[in-house]
Protein backbone atom coordinates (compact mmCIF):
# COMPACT_ATOMS: atom_id res chain seq x y z
CA UNK A 1 0.00 0.00 0.00
CA UNK A 2 2.98 2.19 1.11
CA UNK A 3 4.45 2.17 -2.48
CA UNK A 4 1.10 2.19 -4.05
CA UNK A 5 0.72 5.81 -2.32
CA UNK A 6 4.57 7.19 -3.08
CA UNK A 7 3.79 6.82 -6.56
CA UNK A 8 4.00 9.84 -8.54
CA UNK A 9 3.13 11.22 -12.13
CA UNK A 10 5.56 12.14 -14.86
CA UNK A 11 5.53 14.97 -17.35
CA UNK A 12 4.59 12.25 -19.78
CA UNK A 13 1.09 11.84 -17.92
CA UNK A 14 0.62 15.43 -17.31
CA UNK A 15 0.69 16.20 -20.89
CA UNK A 16 -1.23 13.55 -22.22
CA UNK A 17 -3.67 14.30 -19.24
CA UNK A 18 -3.76 18.48 -20.76
CA UNK A 19 -3.81 16.87 -24.68
CA UNK A 20 -6.13 14.50 -24.27
CA UNK A 21 -8.60 16.67 -22.52
CA UNK A 22 -9.56 18.91 -25.11
CA UNK A 23 -9.95 15.85 -27.75
CA UNK A 24 -12.13 14.39 -25.37
CA UNK A 25 -14.90 17.28 -25.21
CA UNK A 26 -15.20 16.86 -28.74
CA UNK A 27 -17.96 14.36 -28.65
CA UNK A 28 -19.69 16.49 -26.02
CA UNK A 29 -19.19 19.66 -28.21
CA UNK A 30 -21.10 17.46 -31.26
CA UNK A 31 -23.82 15.81 -28.99
CA UNK A 32 -24.09 16.02 -25.60
CA UNK A 33 -25.40 12.63 -25.00
CA UNK A 34 -21.58 11.58 -25.55
CA UNK A 35 -20.40 13.02 -22.38
CA UNK A 36 -19.79 9.40 -21.33
CA UNK A 37 -16.47 9.63 -23.94
CA UNK A 38 -14.78 12.23 -20.62
CA UNK A 39 -15.56 9.37 -18.24
CA UNK A 40 -14.26 6.86 -20.61
CA UNK A 41 -11.23 8.96 -21.12
CA UNK A 42 -10.72 9.61 -17.66
CA UNK A 43 -11.10 6.09 -16.66
CA UNK A 44 -8.88 4.79 -19.41
CA UNK A 45 -5.85 7.43 -18.05
CA UNK A 46 -6.56 6.29 -14.52
CA UNK A 47 -6.60 2.31 -15.30
CA UNK A 48 -2.91 3.16 -17.17
CA UNK A 49 -1.87 4.92 -14.25
CA UNK A 50 -2.54 2.12 -11.92
CA UNK A 51 -1.57 -0.62 -13.93
CA UNK A 52 2.46 0.90 -15.00
CA UNK A 53 2.49 2.23 -11.10
CA UNK A 54 1.61 -2.00 -10.16
CA UNK A 55 4.54 -2.64 -12.61
CA UNK A 56 7.29 -0.51 -10.47
CA UNK A 57 9.09 -3.27 -8.27
CA UNK A 58 8.85 -3.01 -4.87
CA UNK A 59 10.53 -1.97 -2.18
CA UNK A 60 11.20 -5.30 -0.87
CA UNK A 61 12.70 -6.33 -4.26
CA UNK A 62 15.04 -3.56 -4.06
CA UNK A 63 18.92 -3.58 -2.96
CA UNK A 64 21.16 -1.05 -2.87
CA UNK A 65 24.72 -0.98 -1.71
CA UNK A 66 28.50 0.84 -2.76
CA UNK A 67 31.58 0.10 -2.43
CA UNK A 68 34.06 2.33 -1.96
CA UNK A 69 38.04 2.69 -2.56
CA UNK A 70 40.14 2.16 -0.06
CA UNK A 71 41.34 6.29 -0.19
CA UNK A 72 40.36 9.31 -2.16
CA UNK A 73 43.08 11.69 -3.35
CA UNK A 74 42.26 15.50 -3.07
CA UNK A 75 41.68 17.30 -6.39
CA UNK A 76 41.24 13.69 -8.05
CA UNK A 77 38.33 11.94 -9.65
CA UNK A 78 37.56 8.16 -8.43
CA UNK A 79 34.96 5.95 -8.39
CA UNK A 80 32.85 4.22 -5.58
CA UNK A 81 31.09 1.14 -7.18
CA UNK A 82 27.47 1.29 -6.51
CA UNK A 83 25.69 -2.20 -6.39
CA UNK A 84 21.80 -1.99 -7.20
CA UNK A 85 19.97 -5.27 -7.68
CA UNK A 86 16.07 -5.49 -8.22
CA UNK A 87 13.85 -8.46 -8.42
CA UNK A 88 11.81 -8.07 -12.18
CA UNK A 89 11.64 -10.54 -14.82
CA UNK A 90 11.97 -7.29 -17.58
CA UNK A 91 14.05 -4.69 -17.40
CA UNK A 92 13.77 -1.42 -15.12
CA UNK A 93 14.17 1.81 -15.83
CA UNK A 94 16.30 3.89 -12.90
CA UNK A 95 17.93 7.17 -11.64
CA UNK A 96 20.71 7.09 -9.18
CA UNK A 97 21.59 9.75 -7.16
CA UNK A 98 24.28 9.34 -4.04
CA UNK A 99 23.63 12.16 -1.20
CA UNK A 100 27.20 12.64 0.50
CA UNK A 101 29.71 15.18 2.28
CA UNK A 102 30.28 18.65 0.86
CA UNK A 103 33.43 18.50 0.12
CA UNK A 104 32.93 15.90 -2.07
CA UNK A 105 31.79 17.89 -5.70
CA UNK A 106 28.29 17.23 -6.75
CA UNK A 107 27.19 15.12 -9.41
CA UNK A 108 24.50 14.55 -11.80
CA UNK A 109 22.65 10.99 -11.60
CA UNK A 110 23.17 8.24 -13.23
CA UNK A 111 20.85 6.95 -15.86
CA UNK A 112 20.62 2.99 -15.47
CA UNK A 113 18.86 0.17 -16.80
CA UNK A 114 18.57 -2.41 -13.83
CA UNK A 115 17.95 -6.60 -14.99
CA UNK A 116 16.44 -9.30 -13.06
CA UNK A 117 20.53 -10.01 -11.90
CA UNK A 118 21.50 -6.52 -10.53
CA UNK A 119 23.90 -3.47 -11.67
CA UNK A 120 27.08 -2.75 -10.86
CA UNK A 121 27.63 0.94 -11.47
CA UNK A 122 30.82 3.34 -10.68
CA UNK A 123 29.67 6.84 -9.44
CA UNK A 124 32.69 9.55 -9.46
CA UNK A 125 33.84 11.09 -6.21
CA UNK A 126 35.99 13.89 -6.60
CA UNK A 127 37.08 15.47 -2.70
CA UNK A 128 37.14 19.34 -2.35
CA UNK A 129 39.77 18.63 0.48
CA UNK A 130 41.60 16.07 2.49
CA UNK A 131 40.17 14.37 5.82
CA UNK A 132 37.29 12.12 5.66
CA UNK A 133 33.76 12.21 3.60
CA UNK A 134 30.80 10.43 3.81
CA UNK A 135 28.59 8.77 1.19
CA UNK A 136 25.25 8.79 3.83
CA UNK A 137 22.61 7.92 1.10
CA UNK A 138 21.61 6.37 -2.52
CA UNK A 139 18.63 8.13 -3.74
CA UNK A 140 16.87 5.45 -6.59
CA UNK A 141 13.96 6.96 -9.07
CA UNK A 142 12.47 3.52 -10.52
CA UNK A 143 10.22 3.88 -13.78
CA UNK A 144 7.27 2.19 -15.03
CA UNK A 145 7.50 0.40 -18.17
CA UNK A 146 4.96 3.12 -19.49
CA UNK A 147 7.14 5.96 -18.28
CA UNK A 148 3.25 7.59 -16.62
CA UNK A 149 4.63 6.90 -13.40
CA UNK A 150 8.23 6.88 -11.18
CA UNK A 151 8.61 6.18 -7.16
CA UNK A 152 11.78 7.54 -5.26
CA UNK A 153 13.55 5.14 -2.75
CA UNK A 154 16.28 6.13 -0.19
CA UNK A 155 18.70 3.72 1.40
CA UNK A 156 20.96 4.95 3.65
CA UNK A 157 24.32 3.58 3.15
CA UNK A 158 26.78 5.54 5.53
CA UNK A 159 30.38 5.07 4.88
CA UNK A 160 33.44 6.77 4.89
CA UNK A 161 36.95 7.33 3.02
CA UNK A 162 39.83 9.07 3.99
CA UNK A 163 40.94 11.90 1.63
CA UNK A 164 44.44 12.12 1.47
CA UNK A 165 47.34 14.24 -0.74
CA UNK A 166 47.46 13.35 -4.61
CA UNK A 167 50.81 11.20 -4.94
CA UNK A 168 49.70 9.32 -7.91
CA UNK A 169 51.65 12.18 -10.52
CA UNK A 170 54.70 12.46 -8.37
CA UNK A 171 56.29 9.45 -9.38
CA UNK A 172 55.35 9.53 -13.33
CA UNK A 173 56.81 13.58 -13.31
CA UNK A 174 59.94 12.72 -11.05
CA UNK A 175 60.49 9.91 -13.56
CA UNK A 176 60.95 12.84 -16.39
CA UNK A 177 63.39 14.33 -14.72
CA UNK A 178 65.60 11.56 -13.76
CA UNK A 179 66.31 11.37 -17.54
CA UNK A 180 67.59 14.89 -17.46
CA UNK A 181 71.26 15.26 -17.75
CA UNK A 182 70.70 17.91 -14.46
CA UNK A 183 68.89 15.85 -12.58
CA UNK A 184 72.12 13.18 -12.09
CA UNK A 185 74.08 15.68 -10.46
CA UNK A 186 75.51 14.45 -7.62
CA UNK A 187 74.28 11.08 -8.08
CA UNK A 188 76.38 9.20 -10.66
CA UNK A 189 79.76 8.49 -9.88
CA UNK A 190 81.22 9.98 -13.67
CA UNK A 191 80.60 13.54 -13.98
CA UNK A 192 80.20 16.17 -16.32
CA UNK A 193 82.76 19.16 -16.81
CA UNK A 194 82.28 21.64 -14.63
CA UNK A 195 79.80 19.94 -12.20
CA UNK A 196 79.97 20.46 -8.56
CA UNK A 197 82.93 21.55 -6.24
CA UNK A 198 83.82 18.69 -4.74
CA UNK A 199 87.28 16.44 -5.34
CA UNK A 200 86.83 13.12 -6.97
CA UNK A 201 89.86 12.00 -8.86
CA UNK A 202 92.67 12.73 -11.33
CA UNK A 203 92.90 11.58 -15.06
CA UNK A 204 95.06 12.37 -17.20
CA UNK A 205 94.81 15.51 -19.32
CA UNK A 206 93.28 15.34 -22.70
CA UNK A 207 92.92 18.11 -25.34
CA UNK A 208 90.32 20.00 -24.82
CA UNK A 209 89.74 19.74 -20.74
CA UNK A 210 89.86 23.05 -18.83
CA UNK A 211 93.34 23.64 -17.87
CA UNK A 212 92.17 25.34 -14.89
CA UNK A 213 91.78 22.07 -13.82
CA UNK A 214 95.16 21.02 -13.86
CA UNK A 215 96.72 20.00 -10.77
CA UNK A 216 100.51 20.61 -11.15
CA UNK A 217 101.81 18.91 -8.21
CA UNK A 218 100.39 15.64 -8.86
CA UNK A 219 101.69 16.91 -12.75
CA UNK A 220 104.94 17.12 -11.24
CA UNK A 221 104.44 14.13 -9.13
CA UNK A 222 104.35 12.07 -12.04
CA UNK A 223 105.63 14.02 -14.75
CA UNK A 224 102.49 14.33 -17.04
CA UNK A 225 100.11 16.20 -17.22
CA UNK A 226 96.62 15.32 -15.03
CA UNK A 227 93.81 17.16 -13.95
CA UNK A 228 91.15 17.24 -10.89
CA UNK A 229 87.53 16.13 -11.49
CA UNK A 230 84.86 17.14 -9.39
CA UNK A 231 81.27 16.20 -8.70
CA UNK A 232 78.23 17.46 -7.05
CA UNK A 233 78.00 17.77 -3.00
CA UNK A 234 75.09 15.30 -2.13
CA UNK A 235 73.71 14.92 1.17
CA UNK A 236 71.81 18.56 1.31
CA UNK A 237 69.35 19.51 3.73
CA UNK A 238 66.36 20.20 1.67
CA UNK A 239 63.33 21.73 3.96
CA UNK A 240 59.72 22.40 2.99
CA UNK A 241 58.32 25.04 4.75
CA UNK A 242 54.12 25.00 3.71
CA UNK A 243 51.83 28.05 5.24
CA UNK A 244 48.51 26.87 6.81
CA UNK A 245 46.89 30.17 7.05
CA UNK A 246 43.81 31.48 6.03
CA UNK A 247 44.93 32.73 2.90
CA UNK A 248 46.55 29.31 1.92
CA UNK A 249 42.63 27.63 2.92
CA UNK A 250 41.10 29.34 0.51
CA UNK A 251 40.59 27.57 -3.28
CA UNK A 252 41.79 27.57 -6.32
CA UNK A 253 40.90 25.68 -9.29
CA UNK A 254 38.48 24.02 -7.00
CA UNK A 255 40.86 23.09 -4.13
CA UNK A 256 42.72 24.87 -0.98
CA UNK A 257 45.54 26.51 -2.41
CA UNK A 258 47.59 24.42 0.47
CA UNK A 259 47.03 21.49 -1.33
CA UNK A 260 48.68 22.79 -4.16
CA UNK A 261 51.41 23.28 -2.52
CA UNK A 262 51.43 19.98 -0.83
CA UNK A 263 51.52 18.10 -3.89
CA UNK A 264 54.62 20.24 -5.20
CA UNK A 265 56.46 19.85 -1.88
CA UNK A 266 56.19 15.60 -2.50
CA UNK A 267 56.83 16.00 -6.16
CA UNK A 268 59.95 17.71 -5.05
CA UNK A 269 60.74 15.89 -1.89
CA UNK A 270 60.54 12.89 -4.13
CA UNK A 271 63.21 14.18 -6.26
CA UNK A 272 65.35 15.39 -3.68
CA UNK A 273 65.82 11.60 -1.56
CA UNK A 274 66.36 9.98 -5.62
CA UNK A 275 69.44 12.92 -5.48
CA UNK A 276 70.86 12.28 -2.35
CA UNK A 277 69.45 14.78 -0.65
CA UNK A 278 68.06 15.00 3.03
CA UNK A 279 63.96 16.43 3.50
CA UNK A 280 62.14 17.85 5.98
CA UNK A 281 58.61 19.10 6.77
CA UNK A 282 57.59 22.17 8.44
CA UNK A 283 54.08 23.85 8.64
CA UNK A 284 53.86 27.33 10.21
CA UNK A 285 49.70 29.13 10.44
CA UNK A 286 49.37 31.68 13.26
CA UNK A 287 51.65 29.57 15.23
CA UNK A 288 54.45 26.60 14.35
CA UNK A 289 52.94 22.95 13.54
CA UNK A 290 54.20 19.86 12.39
CA UNK A 291 58.35 19.50 11.88
CA UNK A 292 59.81 16.52 10.67
CA UNK A 293 63.76 16.47 10.61
CA UNK A 294 65.44 16.14 7.37
CA UNK A 295 66.18 12.67 6.43
CA UNK A 296 67.58 10.85 3.28
CA UNK A 297 66.57 7.85 1.26
CA UNK A 298 63.41 7.40 -0.94
CA UNK A 299 62.17 4.44 1.87
CA UNK A 300 61.26 7.66 3.65
CA UNK A 301 58.70 9.64 1.31
CA UNK A 302 55.85 7.64 2.53
CA UNK A 303 56.86 8.58 5.71
CA UNK A 304 56.52 12.32 4.26
CA UNK A 305 52.83 11.60 2.62
CA UNK A 306 51.74 10.21 5.71
CA UNK A 307 52.05 13.35 7.60
CA UNK A 308 50.98 15.50 4.92
CA UNK A 309 47.83 13.94 5.85
CA UNK A 310 47.78 15.88 9.06
CA UNK A 311 47.81 19.15 7.39
CA UNK A 312 45.29 20.93 8.64
CA UNK A 313 43.08 24.13 6.95
CA UNK A 314 43.72 27.20 9.30
CA UNK A 315 41.19 29.92 9.77
CA UNK A 316 43.45 32.62 10.65
CA UNK A 317 46.09 34.81 9.40
CA UNK A 318 49.69 33.54 8.96
CA UNK A 319 52.35 34.77 12.00
CA UNK A 320 55.00 34.95 9.80
CA UNK A 321 57.14 36.16 12.92
CA UNK A 322 57.02 33.10 15.02
CA UNK A 323 56.51 30.89 12.02
CA UNK A 324 60.16 31.92 10.46
CA UNK A 325 61.95 32.53 13.57
CA UNK A 326 60.99 29.12 15.30
CA UNK A 327 62.38 27.39 11.61
CA UNK A 328 65.40 29.46 12.22
CA UNK A 329 66.23 27.90 15.17
CA UNK A 330 65.56 24.04 14.12
CA UNK A 331 68.07 24.48 11.55
CA UNK A 332 71.89 23.77 12.67
CA UNK A 333 73.26 23.77 9.18
CA UNK A 334 73.00 25.85 5.91
CA UNK A 335 69.83 24.32 4.34
CA UNK A 336 67.55 25.10 0.88
CA UNK A 337 64.53 26.16 3.13
CA UNK A 338 61.75 26.52 -0.01
CA UNK A 339 58.68 28.22 1.44
CA UNK A 340 55.03 28.11 -0.08
CA UNK A 341 53.09 30.52 1.03
CA UNK A 342 50.80 33.25 -0.17
CA UNK A 343 49.99 37.03 0.11
CA UNK A 344 47.53 39.85 -1.20
CA UNK A 345 49.86 43.03 -0.96
CA UNK A 346 52.75 45.20 0.08
CA UNK A 347 51.23 46.04 3.45
CA UNK A 348 50.37 42.66 4.76
CA UNK A 349 53.58 41.16 3.03
CA UNK A 350 56.03 43.41 5.09
CA UNK A 351 56.33 41.16 7.99
CA UNK A 352 56.49 37.96 5.70
CA UNK A 353 59.32 40.09 3.63
CA UNK A 354 61.27 41.00 6.72
CA UNK A 355 61.49 37.40 7.79
CA UNK A 356 62.01 35.89 4.90
CA UNK A 357 65.02 38.27 4.41
CA UNK A 358 66.51 37.07 8.07
CA UNK A 359 66.20 33.74 7.40
CA UNK A 360 67.92 34.13 3.87
CA UNK A 361 71.45 35.48 5.53
CA UNK A 362 72.09 31.49 6.90
CA UNK A 363 70.29 29.74 4.40
CA UNK A 364 69.08 29.99 0.70
CA UNK A 365 65.55 30.66 0.60
CA UNK A 366 63.24 29.79 -2.40
CA UNK A 367 60.04 31.75 -1.91
CA UNK A 368 56.74 29.53 -4.21
CA UNK A 369 53.60 31.45 -4.41
CA UNK A 370 50.26 30.98 -6.71
CA UNK A 371 48.94 32.74 -8.95
CA UNK A 372 45.25 33.71 -9.21
CA UNK A 373 44.52 33.95 -13.18
CA UNK A 374 41.28 35.10 -12.36
CA UNK A 375 42.74 38.16 -10.48
CA UNK A 376 44.67 38.47 -13.97
CA UNK A 377 41.64 38.23 -16.09
CA UNK A 378 39.69 40.40 -14.10
CA UNK A 379 41.92 43.20 -14.20
CA UNK A 380 42.58 42.75 -18.58
CA UNK A 381 38.37 42.76 -18.54
CA UNK A 382 37.05 45.40 -20.39
CA UNK A 383 34.91 47.03 -17.98
CA UNK A 384 30.98 47.61 -18.67
CA UNK A 385 29.89 50.15 -15.66
CA UNK A 386 31.58 51.80 -12.74
CA UNK A 387 31.46 48.32 -10.76
CA UNK A 388 33.21 46.49 -13.17
CA UNK A 389 35.67 49.59 -13.59
CA UNK A 390 36.38 49.22 -9.85
CA UNK A 391 37.24 45.89 -9.72
CA UNK A 392 39.34 45.97 -13.11
CA UNK A 393 41.55 48.61 -10.84
CA UNK A 394 41.53 47.26 -7.61
CA UNK A 395 42.83 44.10 -9.26
CA UNK A 396 45.51 46.09 -11.42
CA UNK A 397 46.15 47.73 -8.25
CA UNK A 398 46.97 44.38 -6.43
CA UNK A 399 48.84 42.67 -9.30
CA UNK A 400 51.42 45.51 -8.95
CA UNK A 401 51.79 45.59 -5.62
CA UNK A 402 53.05 41.59 -5.79
CA UNK A 403 55.13 42.30 -8.44
CA UNK A 404 56.76 44.78 -6.21
CA UNK A 405 56.78 42.43 -3.49
CA UNK A 406 58.42 39.83 -5.31
CA UNK A 407 61.25 41.92 -6.87
CA UNK A 408 62.21 43.30 -3.07
CA UNK A 409 62.66 39.48 -2.11
CA UNK A 410 64.73 38.92 -5.56
CA UNK A 411 66.77 41.82 -4.12
CA UNK A 412 67.65 40.25 -1.01
CA UNK A 413 69.04 37.07 -2.91
CA UNK A 414 66.16 34.68 -2.76
CA UNK A 415 64.58 32.77 -5.38
CA UNK A 416 61.48 33.45 -6.54
CA UNK A 417 59.01 31.34 -8.31
CA UNK A 418 55.33 32.51 -8.68
CA UNK A 419 53.01 30.41 -11.23
CA UNK A 420 49.53 28.53 -11.60
CA UNK A 421 49.31 25.72 -9.63
CA UNK A 422 49.89 23.24 -12.96
CA UNK A 423 53.37 24.85 -13.68
CA UNK A 424 54.51 25.13 -9.93
CA UNK A 425 55.60 21.79 -10.07
CA UNK A 426 57.89 21.45 -12.79
CA UNK A 427 59.27 25.08 -12.43
CA UNK A 428 60.36 24.01 -8.61
CA UNK A 429 61.74 20.64 -9.38
CA UNK A 430 63.93 22.90 -12.18
CA UNK A 431 64.86 25.57 -9.80
CA UNK A 432 65.98 22.87 -6.99
CA UNK A 433 68.11 21.12 -10.22
CA UNK A 434 69.59 24.71 -11.08
CA UNK A 435 70.77 25.34 -7.65
CA UNK A 436 72.15 21.74 -7.13
CA UNK A 437 74.09 22.47 -10.14
CA UNK A 438 75.27 25.69 -9.15
CA UNK A 439 76.24 24.45 -5.93
CA UNK A 440 74.37 27.12 -3.88
CA UNK A 441 73.17 25.46 -1.26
Amino acid sequence: MKDILSMKPTKRLLLIAVGGIGMALLPILVEASLWSFWLLFWGALVLLFGVDGLLIPRRSDLSCSVELPPHLYVGQMDDALVRLGVASERPVRADLLLDFSRDLVSQPEVRLTVQNQGLSCPYPLVPRRRGSVTVEEAWVRLWGPLGLTFRVERFILGQSVSVVPNVRPVKKLALRFCSDRQFRAGLKVERYAGDGTEFESLREYLPGNDIRAIDWKASARHRKLFCREYRAERNHQIVLGIDTGRLMSESLYGMPKVDHAIHAALMLSYVCLRTGDRVGFYTFGSEPGLFLEPQGGVKNFQGLVRATEQIEYGTEETNFTLGLTNLGRRLNRRSLVIVLTDFVDTVTAEMMIENLGRLSRRHHVVFVSLTDPDLEAQSLKEPTGLRSLNRSVVAGDLIRDREVVLKRLVRRGMSVIDAQPSQIEPALVNRYLEIKRREMI
